[in-house]
């Protein structure tokens, strides 16, 4: 019942897909939290919850979703219920379930949408709005259990896009999860800096701070999503490091049409993804 499960949670019941919200939650202050939220009809164990649910998403780290959905599947023997997730990386999901009898009533999913907040408290509606919800494999999963969590996601006003995992690994590590490295990275390379140099960080602006924002992510979140996705990260990273050498290199060359060209083709993300145009620190 964090900030993508609690968050599901407030708007499948606002908005009527859901009469009835069973929460799960293994930490005790999260289950008092979520309950005080409402962000649950009631809380559950994992045991309890997964008899009564109709549908059960797991949203949990990536490594306790390996874990659990195996067990879960397991508890779904003989019925209809249907089973998905919310992990940023699938090929892990799906590979641990590959041969269980009871993967048809498995949709892989990954709502692209969140916050470096994390938490029952970090719940919020609208968090899904207006982004986009990958499913994978749809051929594995029967087109009940298809239909159903499809209309879930576009309940919580999302775009339902489908992919095969390895290639949705591969578009997440760049799209997603590099993104999360170079703002670890940032940050730890300028805190290294702070200590000798005082004052520092009181001269950072607002490119600073929205560049490292991703830096506050829960660890506990990232680090499986690195060690079960490193093939795809690896890839992104060497790439995106590949980039940074390419303006060292300009740079250190004083190459003023070299950085001002490479800067301009940077510029044309503006174009694919409808960026704001900020100048400035």
């Amino acid at each position: 019942m964090g900030l993508i499960g609690g968050s599901m949670a407030i708007d499948l019941k606002q908005r009527g897909f859901a009469h009835h919200i069973i929460g799960v939650d293994n930490n005790p202050i999260h289950r008092k939290v979520a309950s005080r939220k409402r962000l649950a009809d009631e809380m559950l164990s994992l045991e309890e919850g997964v008899r009564a649910a109709d549908l059960i998403i797991l949203a949990t780290p990536l490594d306790v979703i390996q874990e659990l959905l195996p067990l879960v599947l397991d508890r779904t023997n003989g019925s209809q219920q249907v089973v998905t997730d919310t992990g940023s990386t699938k090929g892990c999901l799906v590979s641990a379930v590959a041969g269980h009898p009871n993967r048809h009533q498995y949709v892989p999913g990954h709502p692209m949408a969140g916050t470096e907040q994390s938490g029952p408290l970090a719940a919020f509606s609208g968090l899904f709005d207006n982004k986009c919800v990958i499913l994978c494999d749809r051929e594995q999963s029967d087109t009940s259990a298809l239909s159903l969590t499809e209309k879930m996601y576009q309940c919580l006003n999302m775009q339902v896009i489908h992919m095969q995992s390895d290639a949705h690994d591969v578009s997440a590590a760049y799209v997603s999860h590099i993104s999360h490295i170079a703002s670890f990275a940032l940050s730890s390379c300028v805190q290294e800096k702070e200590r000798n140099e005082k004052h520092l960080l009181s001269l950072a602006g607002g490119g600073f701070t929205s560049t490292v924002r991703l830096a506050a992510s829960d660890s506990s979140m990232w680090t499986p999503i690195f060690t079960r996705n490193s093939k795809p990260v690896l890839e992104a990273l060497d790439a995106y490091i590949r980039h940074l050498s390419l303006f060292r290199d300009q740079i250190a060359r004083q190459d003023s049409q070299g950085i001002h060209e490479m800067i301009r083709a940077a510029n044309k993300i503006q174009e694919i993804i409808h960026l704001p145009v900020h100048q400035g620190s």
